[in-house]
Parts: structure tokens; C-alpha cells; sequence
């Protein structure tokens, strides 16, 4: 990965991971009601991401990589389910959740774009 590419990456990563925290944050109380959200943003991320490495991600090919991602919303919901009710508390709690997510979904994926492109 050239040092612009991760520069790119890192911008389209942040800012995805932001607008998640945001959403995470802004619907903590009312469980699972962000997941529609969250994937579109997800899937938003993946083809920006693929545009970086001249790689074309169609948004069913993106939606299914962001679906064979799906193990990371099992842990997303556990938090959500034990502490995401609890106002304050919880907002910030799915609020980091999710841009965590997110984050490490990003930068997975730059990742295999990376070695694809080679």
C-alpha cells in the first residue's frame, strides 16, 4: 500500500467510523434499530475503499463482503443487548462499538484490496 492509498484509507476509514459512532450513539436505546444504518455505511465504505486500489465493487458484491463480516455483529449486539438500554451509558458504549467495527472492517478490507491489487 502506497503511503497515498493509506492516507486515502484512512480518510474514508475515519470518517465511515465516525458517522457509525454517530449512529451508534444516536439509537443505543432501542436494540438493533441501527443495523440498516450500519450496513449501508459499511457498504458505502467497501466501494470507496475498492476506488482507492482501482478495484469496482458493485454494491451486491459489497454488501455481501460486509455480510461475510457478520461475526462482528454478534459481539456489536451482545454489548447493545447487556448495556445498550442504558441511556448514557449505552449510548456511548454502541456509540465506540460500532466504530470499532467499523474501523477494523475498514482497514480488513483495504487490506485484501491491497494484496488483490498487486
Amino acid at each position: 500500500m502506497t503511503d497515498k492509498q493509506r492516507k486515502n484509507c484512512h480518510g474514508i476509514i475515519h470518517t465511515n467510523a465516525c458517522a457509525a459512532a454517530a449512529v451508534g450513539a444516536g439509537l443505543a436505546q432501542i436494540p438493533g434499530s441501527d443495523n440498516v444504518a450500519l450496513v449501508g455505511i459499511e457498504v458505502e465504505m467497501t466501494i470507496a475503499l475498492g476506488h482507492v486500489f482501482n478495484i469496482s465493487v458493485s454494491q451486491s458484491s459489497a454488501a455481501s463482503m460486509v455480510a461475510g463480516a457478520a461475526g462482528t455483529l454478534v459481539g456489536r449486539g451482545m454489548s447493545q443487548l447487556l448495556i445498550g438500554w442504558i441511556p448514557g451509558l449505552g449510548n456511548i458504549t454502541n456509540a465506540a462499538t460500532a466504530a470499532s467495527v467499523v474501523e477494523a472492517l475498514g482497514w480488513s478490507i483495504a487490506k485484501t484490496f491491497d494484496l488483490q491489487s498487486a
